[in-house]
């Protein structure tokens, strides 16, 4: 929570310094819209100014997103010229004074070297350029130099250099964000490709080997099962998109469960009750499927006598309430605990404890699952979705070839 804090008093101290700064400077009593004194109106106008800075840069620092955030940026400050830099080039200039691009760059060593700000002269031979001041202020993330903003204006002014100070700062708590969300998405693949490795080996020879025990016996059979197998093995390893539907990932459990009763036969029974209402409900892909798996598992192994599993879906409000049940051989709390905190990783726990951590890093800590078990006593999976949360869409359904 003080990590917390003190990321949002970085981030909202620049704002209320900039703010205080161009209201002093822009203070004027006409043209008001409502907005109170002059000094309200133009804080309202450096916030709203900051908003609309703010998206480009959540991308990271680019050509593209330099150019976009760079007019917003230089009206924060209200110099004549703005640019903003990687280590290498000018990636966006705005404002008067192109033409200082190179003597900017060669400027700028000392400043991505050390990391600390620094104004100087410029040197100009064009009788129309009014730029004779530069001050530069790096953006940095954990402690590494990835760029800088450059403020540009005809004189030299100590409010602008701790001006560009603060909102460099800013600038780089979004490019921290950025950082952040390419984390999150990098470790979000790596656990999905662990799930994809995890299915691969044992499910796929037991698959093939079923599927060719009845190409003599019952050609038509093994020709559904294949492309069960071929369909569910396709959603599987599909290539686009973090989040599915619940509706999608329901049909890749139907598929699977086809290839699994076709190797089990009596022995296992599946009932399914799902709302149709929470079909369209987005969450992250190869999410439920793992559940399943552990509850066939857990359900036939070591068991002589006929498994059940029991997979429910319901509208709660404002979420989706997914239940997994088996009558299984069930496992000790203690050790399924050691499990979902990766102190130990038994064959088939890596699917239980990557889909907890998935659920809490997409929806937060409150929406890890809920697991209800005991030896001999079966287990019983809860898992909460909400129907709308930011960032989680559907790339939509798999595209047929």
């Amino acid at each position: 929570m003080s990590g917390f804090l003190a990321g949002l008093c970085v981030a909202v101290l620049p704002l209320l310094a900039a703010g205080f700064w161009l209201g002093r400077r822009t203070a004027r009593p006409e043209n008001l819209g409502g907005l109170g004194t002059p000094v309200e109106h133009a804080t309202f106008e450096t916030l709203h100014t900051a908003s609309l800075a703010a998206p480009p840069l959540r991308a990271g620092l680019t050509g593209e997103t330099a150019r976009k955030s760079a007019r917003r940026l230089r009206t924060l400050l209200g110099t004549d010229a703005l640019c903003l830099t990687d280590q290498d080039t000018v990636l966006a200039w705005d404002g008067l004074g192109e033409h200082h691009r190179i003597e900017i760059m060669e400027r700028l060593g000392s400043p991505l070297e050390t990391g600390r700000g620094e104004a100087f002269r410029l040197k100009c031979d064009e009788p129309d350029c009014s730029l004779r001041w530069a001050v530069v202020a790096p953006l940095t993330v954990d402690d590494r130099v990835h760029g800088a903003l450059v403020a540009c204006a005809p004189r030299e002014s100590a409010v602008l250099v701790r001006a560009a100070g603060e909102v460099a700062r800013w600038v780089s708590v979004q490019l921290e964000l950025a950082d952040l969300d390419q984390s999150r998405t990098r470790l979000i693949e790596a656990e999905i490709k662990a799930l994809r490795a995890q299915i691969s080996p044992h499910f796929i020879f037991n698959s093939l080997a079923v599927i060719a025990s009845f190409v003599r016996t019952d050609p038509e059979r093994a020709r559904e099962l294949l492309l069960e197998f071929a369909d569910f093995t396709r959603y599987s390893f599909r290539r686009h998109g973090d989040f599915t539907t619940l509706a999608d990932e329901l049909h890749a459990i139907d598929h699977y469960l086809a290839l699994v009763r076709a190797r089990f036969g009596d022995r296992l029974s599946v009932t399914l009750q799902i709302a149709p209402e929470v079909l369209p409900v987005a969450l992250p892909f190869l999410c439920l499927q793992p559940l399943v798996e552990n509850a066939v598992k857990h359900g036939l192994e070591g068991k002589t006598d006929k498994s059940h599993i029991g997979i429910t879906a319901q509208d709660a409000g404002a979420e989706a309430l997914v239940v997994i049940e088996d009558n299984g051989t069930g496992m000790d709390p203690d050790r399924l605990r050691r499990i979902l905190a990766g102190e130990v990783s038994p064959s088939g726990g890596i699917g239980l404890s990557n889909v907890d951590d998935r659920l809490r890093q997409v929806y937060g800590d409150e929406y890890g699952l809920v697991i209800e078990t005991a030896v001999g006593a079966g287990m019983k999976i809860t898992a909460r979705l909400p129907k709308y949360q930011p960032g989680v869409h559907s790339a939509g359904p798999l595209p047929r070839e």
